[in-house]
């Protein structure tokens, strides 16, 4: 197991500034229209301005936030929602974070780690169900080491079946060191997320009493680490209901900020989860996000940070999610299950022995196509930027200025016709092809229209994994 050690390392989060922050008045309409104007032009904002947003209370000045945000992701990343699935591989685990089922204490929860084989009936399973896309998480423990998450990914890619494949593979594990993140560059690894989980050190300390976790400075820097050792593509989060929700948010737009000076990258996503229930969870939330103040939180870092990816899980209820989608979302899971083996046992209900928390959203993957398409979303499993370069650096060059929608449309749209194709249901079938020709008819003409039609016949006909 990786052994933290942050020896030299400082805290970059500004935690004095922050909380001075987090005293300002309210802000005045003027001022938050002027921020409103920054982010419109796709600019990150500064710690103050996020304050500011942050600090409003008028109904209505809320109302211009919430619908800033909806048109600058509109703007940003088009009428699409990229769809992953999360795998959960292994749950032994030696800290004792006081917020979840898998902590080393809980004598209650049922210990397991995926076999070879039973990762391939896994990911077999979420294959046949249309996935392409997964985030695969462990627990922390010295089984669990950087060749065995290499490994693991390797299993995932080389599994396939009839036409389909896994084509992304991000990790949610625990930071490693720059020669980990090497290795894990080198299986073709995606997003590395590592989740903060709070940036108040002195929260930090409590939910983390013992193990490595309890290493504040060693997980800040994970992201570091990664960049360093070429994974130029990372995702942060927190775990809101730990504390302040306004701090966290400001936290996350500080760990931004420092990786865009130190690296000229920012992260590729957000996480925002909220707690859930948990077995024996060992704290009550006294800090838990009340939905309308959830809502703020998506908006607010989605004007903040224009570019990044803004992942809603399925820990959410399903009428929630369908709203929250439209703040600023650009990524869901569906089909969720978070039981180790549960996918390939389907039937299986909710059981938090199993399970690290307990989630809201329970609906398959065809169910949230389906709604999806209602809204006028293209169900997206895109995996091209990645597999052309357009990572890290790069990446940002196309999202920043919004050109990201010229090569994502088209992309998406092959993605969905290769869902339709292989895993719908005759009614979502005839949703997804009604949507793919709107969207055709709002094109202009053009050689890459043409092109596009052409290579949905392709697809049609039995062709797969079309990019451009």
């Amino acid at each position: 197991m990786i052994r933290p050690d942050s020896t030299g390392l400082t805290n970059f989060i500004p935690t004095e500034y922050i909380e001075e922050l987090l005293k300002r008045p309210p802000a005045m309409a003027d001022e938050v229209r002027r921020i409103l104007a920054k982010s419109m032009d796709k600019k990150r904002l500064e710690l103050d301005e996020m304050a500011a947003l942050l600090s409003v209370t008028d109904p209505d000045l809320q109302e211009e936030m919430f619908q800033a945000a909806r048109t600058l992701k509109k703007t940003v990343y088009g009428n699409r929602i990229v769809l992953f699935a999360p795998l959960y591989v292994g749950n032994k685990c030696v800290n004792s974070c006081l917020y979840c089922g898998f902590r080393a204490a809980n004598k209650d929860v049922v210990r397991r780690t995926l076999t070879d084989d039973e990762l391939r009936a896994e990911v077999t399973a979420l294959i046949d169900k249309g996935h392409k896309r997964l985030v695969v998480d462990f627990g922390e423990h010295p089984d669990y080491d950087v060749d065995v998450l290499a490994h693991t990914v390797e299993v995932i890619y080389s599994t396939k079946n009839k036409n389909g494949e896994i084509r992304r593979v991000n990790m949610n594990c625990i930071p490693l060191d720059v020669e980990g993140y090497r290795k894990m560059k080198k299986v073709g690894i995606g997003t590395y997320q590592i989740f903060q989980e709070t940036y108040h050190l002195p929260t930090y300390k409590v939910m983390h009493p013992h193990g490595p976790k309890s290493d504040f400075l060693w997980r800040l820097y994970g992201q570091d680490r990664a960049m360093e050792g070429g994974c130029d593509d990372v995702g942060i989060g927190a775990l809101f209901g730990l504390y302040d929700w306004r701090f966290e948010a400001l936290g996350m737009l500080a760990h931004t900020i420092h990786l865009e000076e130190r690296y000229h990258v920012g992260p590729h996503t957000f996480s925002f989860p909220r707690i859930k229930d948990a077995s024996n969870r060992a704290f009550d939330p006294q800090w838990a996000v009340s939905d309308h103040d959830f809502k703020r939180l998506i908006a607010i870092l989605r004007l903040s940070v224009p570019y990044v990816g803004m992942i809603l899980t399925a820990r959410e209820p399903a009428k929630l999610r369908r709203e929250l989608i439209d703040f600023g979302c650009s990524q869901i899971d569906a089909g969720t299950r978070i039981g180790i083996g549960a996918y390939s046992c389907a039937d299986e209900e909710q059981d938090l022995k199993k399970e690290q928390f307990r989630i809201g959203d329970c609906r398959s993957l065809d169910e949230v196509v389906g709604e999806l398409t209602d809204m006028n979303e293209i169900p997206s499993w895109c995996t091209a930027c990645y597999r052309k370069g357009r990572t890290g650096e790069h990446f940002m060059e196309f999202a920043i200025p919004g050109f990201i929608k010229r090569f994502c449309t088209p992309n998406a749209l092959m993605t969905l016709k290769e869902y339709i194709v292989d895993y719908a249901s005759p009614e979502v079938k005839e949703k997804g092809e009604k949507l793919i020709a709107d969207e055709l008819a709002k094109m202009p003409e053009g050689d890459q229209k043409t092109e596009l039609i052409a290579r949905l016949e392709r697809i049609e006909k039995g062709e797969r994994d079309l990019q451009f």
